[in-house]
């Protein structure tokens, strides 16, 4: 039975696309091979084809070990840093009056 197609926005896509590039010349300026470095991210050459490609059917933690093994852990600590819009629903939230005992 195939798998179920994920739908994807275009720009979603873009990002994905542009992610996987920038993992492809990161081991490409390293100079590291397809088949060492689907090794040291214990996955498969096909699955780190997939992630260099963009593909929205590699998983989280296969990016997290690619990067890794890239040496470039620092960067998943930038994801979702800042939350703006999550700050400013908090910040409205908090503007909520106190309920009134009834005597």
């Amino acid at each position: 039975m195939p798998k179920k197609q994920i739908p994807i926005f275009p720009k979603e896509q873009k990002v994905l696309t542009e992610f996987g590039e920038r993992i492809r010349l990161a081991r490409l300026r390293r100079h590291i091979s397809t088949e060492a470095m689907a090794v040291r991210a214990a996955c498969s050459r096909m699955t780190l084809h997939k992630a260099e490609q963009g593909s929205p059917t590699v998983a989280f933690g296969t990016y997290v070990r690619i990067l890794a093994a890239l040496h470039l852990m620092d960067d998943i600590d930038l994801l979702a840093r800042d939350d703006h819009v999550g700050r400013r629903l908090q910040d409205l939230g908090l503007q909520i009056p106190k309920r009134i005992r009834k005597t």
